[in-house]
């Protein structure tokens, strides 16, 4: 094994605090893997919350992979070394488990790339009783895994603090019997939010969609989604810190799930109900914090925590900066600018996500352009200068007319903050949307990638004479695979597994054609409210009848209330 990085592996320990290190033999060694680089993976709270459940147990311990940058990774093939741990430097095909958190679409090559490196079998069907079991969980796992089903063993749908646990009971429970990978995995599919693949058998129409999805004998039919009913009983934080992360911040969880019910996300219905944390909670969280140490407070809405401002309050008086995740323009408070502003943050981000009304109202956005006025004023009071907006192209129904609506909306921003002494730079990070399951969308079909670039193209063209306007453009090839992957089937299987073993992503599609499997039916197609979709097992607690009153919402330009106390509209409570 190469020692450099042994070395490089080491000098990264070194620099860390919070990691947990067991002696050898006296729990199950489990791999903790995130399919890209350490900086990105150490950036997610999720790697943090379940390496502290594992490390808990008296009987089971955590240990980290990423996917090494290009010179180590140079160095693993010229040098033969197998993929390592980060904590004692051991092979990923030596532990009994081995578990990825995946976020991303893009990152499913980065799976196979780290199970080749690690010297694990890559199919599924080809592990036996003494390969390690593989398991996934995160975003990706939650609303559609079938892309990923040749490789992974089990899936969790859903939160996973209590579905770990849950697991590694079943899994100890069969090491002590002594029972096979066929039974270990028999009895993993028993447990609600725990889905096998290997017992769903999907079959297909001649014209490629899903004829039924057959379940083995003994098997649950479906795949109930797990939440954390009360999120104080476990707390989310940073729990290894380290100063190589993307925004090197000590992360804590304020709130999860959300209920504004915007149509195009789905975070907001996999993730639902929304719940809060208590004030409580976060201070004792925030009392824990390294001294002087940067706050990064994570929600799928900061602002509409109502708690806010005390949390704000809190965190300045035990001198901490502190950034956010996300916050909306129509609940941000001048104590929350104020405190960000106070902290060095020098731009606000707001997410319109559309120029022109209508097409918020069809995504059900309920921002409104006074909002994104009124939430500049509170930047400039703050002496905030920069502002960045999020903006979808490709959103239903959209015309050329919301693209100038776009424009418009820039222009006027700009010479809003020009008007008030805001010199700064405006900037639009535009992305094409991309339709996802549950969601009222997961039906449609997504915008033409030729016409969606022209689109992205005339917005740069039409507002580069600002120079005090800035667009920053995802790249639509890498959209439009994450659409196909997204809503993709059981079969694309092959197609990461061919495109991977012939250089990676940019075979994708050539692999695609090869092997007959056509772009538009995973991308342009309508999809009819009786087809039988690749996620259909799985249940998110949302009711199938809820997202299609919400397409016609959509359609009729209609508004969807958030959630309240005693609603039952969709399902879920």
């Amino acid at each position: 094994m190469s020692w450099k990085i042994k070395k490089h592996l080491k000098d990264i320990l070194e620099q860390e605090s919070g990691y947990s290190i067991f002696p050898a033999g006296i729990r199950t060694k489990i791999a903790l893997c995130y399919p890209n680089h350490y900086n990105v993976g150490m950036s997610n709270l999720g790697m943090h919350i379940i390496y502290e459940q594992i490390n808990k147990r008296p009987d089971s311990a955590a240990e980290r992979f990423f996917l090494p940058k290009q010179q180590l990774m140079k160095e693993y093939k010229n040098s033969r070394t197998p993929l390592l741990s980060l904590e004692s430097q051991k092979p990923l095909y030596e532990f009994k488990i081995v578990a990825f958190a995946i976020s991303f679409e893009l990152d499913y090559f980065n799976v196979l790339s780290m199970l080749e490196l690690g010297k694990v079998k890559l199919l599924s069907n080809e592990r036996d009783d003494s390969d390690p079991l593989v398991i996934a969980g995160g975003p990706c796992s939650t609303f559609n895994p079938e892309p990923l089903a040749d490789f992974i063993d089990s899936f969790i749908v859903g939160e996973g603090e209590e579905t770990i646990n849950a697991l590694l009971d079943a899994y100890h429970k069969a090491k002590q019997e002594n029972l096979s990978r066929a039974q270990l995995l028999f009895n993993l599919a028993q447990i609600p939010g725990i889905y096998v693949p290997r017992f769903y058998t999907p079959s297909y129409h001649a014209d490629g969609t899903i004829e039924k999805i057959t379940v083995a004998e003994g098997i649950p039919e479906t795949i109930k989604r797990q939440w954390v009913k009360d999120l104080d009983a476990y707390p989310a934080h940073t729990v290894i810190n380290s100063e190589h992360t993307e925004f090197n911040f000590y992360l804590i969880e304020t709130a999860r799930g959300c209920g504004r019910h915007c149509r195009f996300c789905m975070a907001g219905y996999c993730f639902r109900k929304p719940r809060n944390r208590s004030l409580a909670t976060i201070k004792a969280q925030i009392e824990k914090v390294p001294p002087h140490k940067k706050i990064g407070l994570m929600g799928a809405a900061i602002s509409d925590h109502p708690d806010i401002d005390a949390i704000c309050h809190f965190i300045r008086d035990n001198e901490h900066p502190m950034s956010v995740a996300s916050f909306r323009a129509d609940s941000v408070t001048q104590t929350l600018v104020n405190s960000l502003a106070a902290s060095g943050q020098r731009t606000l981000t707001l997410a319109p996500e559309a120029g022109s009304k209508k097409i918020r109202k069809i995504i059900n956005k309920g921002i409104e352009e006074e909002h994104l006025y009124q939430s500049i004023d509170m930047g400039i009071k703050a002496g905030v200068r920069n502002y960045r907006l999020y903006i979808m192209v490709g959103l239903p129904d959209e015309t050329a007319e919301d693209i100038e609506a776009i424009i418009d909306m820039a222009n006027n921003l700009r010479q809003y903050m020009d008007e008030k002494g805001a010199h700064g730079k405006l900037t639009l990070s535009i992305n094409p949307f991309v339709p996802k399951p549950f969601t009222p969308f997961q039906w449609l079909p997504m915008a033409d990638m030729k016409e969606t670039a022209a689109f992205l193209r005339h917005i740069k063209e039409s507002l580069k004479a600002n120079k005090r306007i800035e667009c920053l453009i995802e790249v639509p090839r890498d959209s439009y695979l994450q659409g196909i992957l997204s809503r993709g089937d059981r079969r694309l299987g092959k197609i990461l597994y061919a495109s991977f073993l012939a250089g990676g992503s940019k075979k994708f599609r050539q692999k695609m054609k090869e092997m007959n499997l056509k772009e538009d039916f995973y991308l342009y197609r309508q999809r009819d409210f009786d087809e039988i979709l690749p996620w259909d097992k799985l249940d998110m607690g949302v009711k199938k009848a809820y997202f299609i009153h919400e397409l016609e919402m959509a359609k009729m330009l209609k508004n969807t209330p958030r959630c309240f106390d005693g609603c039952k509209r969709c399902g879920v409570c």
